[in-house]
């Protein structure tokens, strides 16, 4: 099944999957390639209300801190990039189930409102097909947009790269899980078989081994997102820890 232009079969999957396809609005919203850029060059921001779009991944970190009203920067930096990268797997990995292709996410080709509420929203400026394998998927999603945004994250924010990987490795086999159910739902195993199949090849790439165990579609991390810290957070489904541990200002886990 070749790719259409709007990407619809996505839509019914909700809106980490769904995907527009047409111009962005006005203003001008930066490119992820841009917000990598400037994130790698950032100095002081200090006009984040008026100028959300230059630095845009700085401001969505302190945006995304302000909602949470996260103690420390890193926890929303963790959780920001974990939005992200779920926006970018249930993207990638629904179109790898359905239409055995996927869209070149080249961080060129999307647009994205630092502004905009979760889930992150991604305008893809042209849909151009790519192969559905392990290895063109790790390349448009690892390397392409998650290795950068954990060598700037680690580096601006101090967030363990241990921790951001295992983030990423949680919002893969999320994305999976979501596909199976749906899947299993509405007489779609095939569907279901290629997204399992897929995040199971995936987990094995070099910056994803070593980040959890998968057990059909129910996956335990060895790291924490560090959302327990945030005021009312608990550990997710697929935390390492069973319980949030007492709150300590040096806790850390990656």
């Amino acid at each position: 099944m070749d790719l259409d232009p709007d990407l619809t079969a996505l839509r019914p999957l909700g809106g980490f999957f769904a995907l527009r396809t047409s111009a962005p609005p006005l203003p001008p919203l930066p490119t992820l390639a841009q917000a990598y850029e400037n994130f790698e060059n950032f100095g002081n921001f200090e006009n984040k209300a008026s100028d959300p779009y230059r630095y845009s991944m700085t401001f969505r970190v302190e945006k995304v801190a302000d909602v949470l009203r996260a103690p420390e920067t890193r926890i929303a930096a963790s959780v920001a990039q974990q939005g992200l990268a779920a926006r970018l797997w249930s993207v990638a990995l629904g179109c790898a189930a359905f239409y055995d292709r996927i869209p070149d996410l080249d961080p060129g080709l999307l647009h994205w409102d630092p502004d905009g509420s979760a889930p992150d929203d991604l305008w893809l400026s042209a849909v151009h097909p790519l192969p559905a394998d392990p290895e063109t998927l790790a390349d448009v999603v690892l390397q392409g947009h998650l290795q950068p945004l954990t060598d700037t994250l680690h580096a601006r924010y101090r967030v363990a790269e241990g921790l951001l990987w295992g983030n990423a490795a949680s919002a893969l086999v999320g994305a999976a899980r979501q596909l199976d159910a749906w899947a299993r739902a509405h007489g779609r195993r095939d569907v279901g078989a290629r997204a399992r199949d897929s995040a199971a090849e995936l987990l094995a790439h070099p910056l994803l081994a070593g980040t959890g165990t998968l057990t059909g579609t129910a996956f335990r991390r060895r790291s924490c997102c560090l959302y327990y810290r945030v005021p009312g957070g608990g550990v997710c489904g697929d935390c390492c820890f069973p319980r949030a541990p007492r709150s300590s200002p040096h806790a850390t886990s990656g």
